[in-house]
């Protein structure tokens, strides 16, 4: 089921999310089902649990090709559960992020550029990938809404966030 997404603003996107005890459950699969629909009702790359009100450690993303990020490269769909991200490097690369909680908008955002991501999926099986480039900017993008954290928090320069159609005027990007 398409569920509303929480907007900036709103106190439960800055809460920690909690982790997950218990696997392979109806609670769990129903949790993730509402996820997927609302994400690509919404064409989003990611989502984390938290942005629909439920504050467990949860995220999922995946692109093929998505109308918000149409020169991204394409990033398995995966279910990470109470994961752990760890850089490979202090490289940093800034680019241009948007969120479903802060539509139509977007904000040039530092990422470390490769990182080791680890957790479980759904049933609890291990999961455990050594990214970079747009897979490894998603990943830190969904698992920082486990910490409270939206991406404006991370820009360093506000000069360089704003409204989308403003940044990219001649551009067909869709946001809300």
């Amino acid at each position: 089921m398409i569920k509303p997404v929480l907007k900036m603003g709103d106190p439960r996107l800055l809460q920690p999310a909690q982790p997950v005890e218990q696997f392979d459950t109806s609670e769990l699969q129903e949790l993730l089902q509402d996820m997927q629909d609302t994400m690509a009702a919404l064409n989003g790359a990611g989502l984390a649990a938290p942005q629909i009100g439920v504050g467990l450690q949860v995220v999922i993303f995946g692109v093929t090709h998505s109308p918000r990020y149409p020169s991204a490269e394409s990033v398995p769909f995966t279910v990470l559960i109470n994961p752990t991200l760890t850089p490979l490097s202090n490289d940093q690369e800034e680019d241009w992020e948007g969120c479903l909680s802060i539509p139509g908008m977007r904000g040039l955002v530092p990422r470390y550029t490769q990182l080791r991501y680890q957790g479980v999926d759904e049933k609890g099986g291990a999961i455990d990938r050594t990214v970079s480039g747009f897979h490894a900017r998603v990943v830190q993008h969904e698992c920082d809404h486990l910490q409270g954290i939206l991406y404006p928090m991370r820009i360093d320069d506000l000069r360089k966030f704003g409204y989308t159609d403003t940044f990219f005027p001649d551009q067909a990007i869709i946001d809300d």
